[in-house]
């Protein structure tokens, strides 16, 4: 099983304080389901993904993706948040990372929709995961 893609790019400038971090654009594009269901955080109320970086996020900070679904010519905007991170060193061996929490807003909720029918039954499966 491959890991998804993730590219971060920075995002054009912002009218925020100058001192504060930009919030990064990551392109995330995942070629196979088992990828795809590997990063999936179903717990999260409206949804999320693991994203693998090693660059350092706080909790709350803004994320914005660029997502790519299996066999799914469109990309998808996401602008989340971090709500977990996964740092070097994790135990278990687990890839550095974090943890994005959808919106709560009805394009999100059809594109979690969406992913939960590219992941079908085996959302439901027992094998490990980036995630929880």
């Amino acid at each position: 099983m491959s890991e998804p893609t993730a590219t971060p790019r920075p995002l054009g400038s912002t009218l925020a304080a100058a001192n504060a971090p930009r919030p990064s654009v990551i392109q995330l594009v995942f070629r196979e389901k088992g990828a795809l269901y590997a990063a999936y955080i179903p717990v999260f109320t409206d949804g999320g993904l693991f994203v693998p970086t090693t660059r350092e996020y706080k909790l709350g900070e803004d994320i914005y993706l660029l997502l790519s679904l299996p066999d799914d010519p469109q990309r998808y905007p996401v602008a989340g948040k971090v709500a977990w991170i996964t740092p070097a060193n994790a135990s278990g061996g687990r890839t550095q990372g974090v943890g994005v929490r959808f919106p709560s807003d009805e394009k999100t909720r059809l594109l979690r929709v969406k992913i939960e029918e590219v992941l079908g039954t085996s959302i439901a499966s027992s094998k490990p995961t980036q995630t929880i």
